[in-house]
C-alpha cells in the first residue's frame, strides 16, 4: 500500500497560520468570512479534506453540527486531538467521493477541487450530499506556483452543477498571516 503523502505533513501542517488558526487575528478573520455564509446553528456541515480539522473545530464551536473527512490518517489524529471535549465527527474517507450517505445544510471545501484528477464528478457528488437550499463554500486559488484554479475556472465547473455562484476575493492578509501576491477566493453556492 502507498503511503499517504499527507501523513507525513500531519506534524507540521498547523504552522501554517491559515491551516492551525493558533494566531488569534487568523481565526477571527476565518470565523468572521465563514459563519455570516452558514445557517443558524445547529447546521449539518460536512468539511471536505478538513485536513487538522481547524475549520470544522471553528465550526463546531459555534453550535454547529461538523462531520470532518480527511484521506489522512494522522492529520484526523491531530484534528480528533485538538477536538477533545468539542463534538465534531472525524472520518477518515476520499473527500472526492465522501463515505456518508447523509445530507448537509452546508458542503464545505478548502483547497481541494484544484488537486483532484476529475473535479466535475467530485462536484456532483458533493451537491448530492446537500440538503434542499444546501450552500456549497469553496475555498480555492491559483497560486504564484501556477497550481490551483483561477475563479473563473471554479465558477465554470461550479455553474454545470448548481445556479447561483458569488466569488468573493480572499486578499485580506489576517486570513493567511501573511501577505500574498496570488489569487485566492470564496465561492459561494446556494441553488
Amino acid at each position: 500500500m502507498t503511503p499517504n503523502p499527507w501523513d507525513t505533513e500531519a506534524a507540521t501542517f498547523d504552522d501554517q497560520p491559515d491551516h492551525g488558526l493558533r494566531d488569534p487575528v487568523v481565526r477571527a478573520a476565518w470565523k468572521e468570512l465563514l459563519l455570516p455564509l452558514i445557517p443558524a446553528a445547529p447546521a449539518k456541515i460536512i468539511d471536505l479534506g478538513c485536513g487538522t480539522g481547524s475549520l470544522s473545530l471553528l465550526l463546531a464551536e459555534a453550535g454547529h453540527d461538523v462531520c470532518g473527512i480527511d484521506l489522512s490518517a494522522r492529520m484526523l489524529d491531530v484534528a480528533r486531538t485538538k477536538a477533545a471535549g468539542i463534538d465534531v465527527d472525524f472520518r477518515q474517507g476520499d473527500a472526492a467521493d465522501p463515505p456518508t450517505t447523509q445530507t448537509y445544510d452546508v458542503v464545505l471545501v478548502r483547497h481541494v477541487l484544484w488537486a483532484l484528477p476529475d473535479p466535475d464528478a467530485a462536484l456532483g457528488k458533493w451537491v448530492g450530499l446537500l440538503n434542499p437550499g444546501g450552500r456549497l463554500v469553496l475555498v480555492e486559488g491559483r497560486w504564484f506556483t501556477g497550481a490551483g484554479l483561477t475563479r473563473d475556472e471554479c465558477r465554470t465547473l461550479v455553474a454545470a452543477h448548481r445556479q447561483e455562484t458569488v466569488v468573493r476575493p480572499l486578499d485580506d492578509p489576517a486570513l493567511w498571516g501573511k501577505d500574498i501576491d496570488d489569487e485566492r477566493y470564496l465561492l459561494l453556492s446556494r441553488c
